[in-house]
């Protein structure tokens, strides 16, 4: 890997932390598309549980609280994330509807068959997506949903550019077909998928982190891994505003 394209997992996981806790949200994605998605799990329970899986600060768990009357189960394995989720939940007086705790979606420590639904918004890239799909397979009910995002190709061919940066942060990028089958040969029956509109990265999660960056500097002006962290996500920005045709955010829903 180059010195200018590094992993999001490569950096501090401290400095990680704290850098996108002072952003509402730590991938790209939007309320009306949490909503959208949610929309097409049918016959669920009145008060459906629902795992959220790499919760971050709480984006999708506060939308669906404030939505729906479901249960949600928060976990995130940064404590500063969990604490910050239940303070935003406190606000938004949803804090009844949300259990928040640290943990690791790797090991979820939940009896089998315990959620009507798992969900995952920007996250399950951080143990890969085949591999969620496996293993959170036992712990949703029959008849059940998952309904992750995925950062997926939407072409066949892209440049050498985006393939490389792209490939390097994350190898287990594939295009849309390939996932569905993922998804398929792990069980579940492909509901829908729908690709995130682009504001869900520029309105939603590269322009809200502009301020962030600059605070972030100003607190650590001589730490290399801050500026590079930072220098990282600002090319990371520059690269989608160029090749936002070849890849997205796909929202995949299964059905057990």
């Amino acid at each position: 890997m180059s010195n200018n394209n590094h992993s999001i997992n490569e950096f501090d996981f401290q400095l990680i932390c704290e850098y996108f806790s002072s952003t509402d949200r730590q991938g790209p994605g939007n309320e009306s598309s949490t909503l959208k998605a949610f929309s097409y799990l049918k016959d669920l329970p009145n008060h459906p549980k629902i795992a959220d899986l790499g919760c971050g600060t709480g984006s999708s768990s506060l939308v669906l609280a404030k939505h729906t009357d479901a249960h949600i189960t928060a976990i995130d394995l940064f404590p500063l994330f969990i604490e910050k989720l239940n303070i935003r939940a406190l606000q938004a007086h949803v804090i009844e509807k949300i259990h928040a705790t640290v943990g690791d979606m790797g090991e979820l420590p939940f009896e089998k068959a315990s959620f009507d639904v798992i969900w995952s918004e920007g996250a399950i890239y951080n143990i890969g997506f085949q591999r969620g799909m496996n293993e959170w397979y036992p712990f949703i009910k029959t008849g059940g949903y998952i309904a992750v995002t995925e950062a997926t190709w939407l072409t066949e061919h892209r440049p050498k550019e985006i393939e490389n940066f792209w490939t390097d942060a994350y190898p287990e990028i594939d295009t849309l077909p390939n996932k569905v089958k993922q998804m398929e040969e792990a069980g579940y029956r492909n509901i829908i998928t729908f690709v995130l509109p682009e504001e869900c990265w520029t309105k939603e999660y590269y322009i809200p982190q502009q301020k962030a960056q600059e605070i972030f500097l100003e607190k650590y002006p001589d730490n290399p891994t801050a500026q590079a962290l930072v220098s990282n996500q600002r090319r990371e920005a520059e690269l989608y505003q160029k090749y936002k045709k070849y890849y997205g955010y796909v929202f995949f829903i299964g059905q057990k």
